[in-house]
């Protein structure tokens, strides 16, 4: 798994790629799972097994692996 680094005060848009079981949750589900990793003004949307994600990391710089179900993550204007 490749590691990633999210800045303070930065916004970040993910495409996430849900299994055949997990594309029955809900895009508020998804979004949860996102403000308990630490990110704050979350929206998600899509259905079925892709997602858009859109989200402000408002900690400090971190870097951690990303998730399997990331398919592509990108830093967007504020």
């Amino acid at each position: 798994m490749p590691a990633y680094t999210v800045r303070q005060g930065r916004r970040y848009r993910a495409t996430i790629s849900l299994g055949w079981l997990e594309q029955v949750a809900s895009n508020e589900t998804i979004a949860d799972k996102l403000r308990d990793a630490g990110f704050t003004e979350v929206s998600v949307t899509g259905d079925g097994r892709m997602r858009q994600a859109e989200a402000l990391w408002p900690g400090p710089d971190a870097t951690a692996d990303v998730p399997s179900h990331v398919a592509s993550i990108d830093e967007i204007e504020a």
